[in-house]
């Protein structure tokens, strides 16, 4: 089976607080969460079975992680090359609880990390998503299964709805930077607001408004 491009959406489920990182290496900010979950179907139909993902993330760990480059873009281009003009954040762990994977990830201070970093600080709710390479194979009842083939590009920020129209939903909180919480019910002016909001401050930034 030859391998194609695999875009996955799913919930950014936050574990306690967004905040300014106390690293006094970078003091960027950073987010800690769900980036995955496997054995269930997401919102497109596909299931990650927990051993073909396990040994890929234990690959991205010892290979990206470790070499400080486990880096994503803010929404997905329809590559598998990730455009580093574009890049928004870098994954700094990721460990297992049970078969959900969960993340610790700092934004960075690039252009679009700004932009995402704006993102939360108004309030707005985004999604994660993983970007990979790979096969599947139909299971019937519109599920299909991705196989061993599976290499893992990265992990990106989205503004559209996350599995079964979730978002991740930053509020702030006195004393403690900006918490999270899981908004089940926004609706698709949050959408609108968050992709209004994107195409202004990149013209803001780059003085060209050349976003639709």
């Amino acid at each position: 089976m030859s391998k194609q491009l695999l875009i996955d959406h799913s919930v950014f489920q936050p574990i306690n607080v967004l905040k300014e990182s106390i690293d006094a290496r970078t003091k960027n900010t950073v987010v800690i969460g769900l980036v995955q979950a496997c054995d269930k179907p997401n919102a497109n139909r596909r299931i990650y079975p927990y051993d073909v993902l396990y040994p890929q993330v234990e690959k991205y760990i010892t290979g990206p992680i470790a070499e400080n480059r486990a880096l994503g873009e803010l929404d997905h281009p329809e590559s598998s090359i990730i455009n580093l003009k574009n890049v928004s954040h870098n994954i700094l762990e990721l460990w297992w609880k049970g078969k959900d994977l969960y993340g610790k990830v700092e934004i960075l201070p690039t252009p679009s990390g700004n932009i995402l970093k704006e993102l939360f600080l108004n309030n707005i709710t985004v999604g994660i998503s993983s970007r990979a390479l790979g096969s599947t194979t139909q299971i019937g009842e519109g599920l299909v299964r991705v196989e061993e083939d599976l290499d893992i590009i990265c992990w990106d920020f989205v503004s559209q709805p996350s599995t079964y129209g979730a978002y991740m939903r930053p509020q702030h909180s006195a004393g403690v930077g900006i918490n999270e919480s899981v908004n089940f019910q926004q609706q698709e002016t949050k959408y609108s607001k968050a992709n209004q909001l994107m195409r202004d401050l990149i013209c803001e930034m780059s003085g060209v408004c050349c976003v639709n």
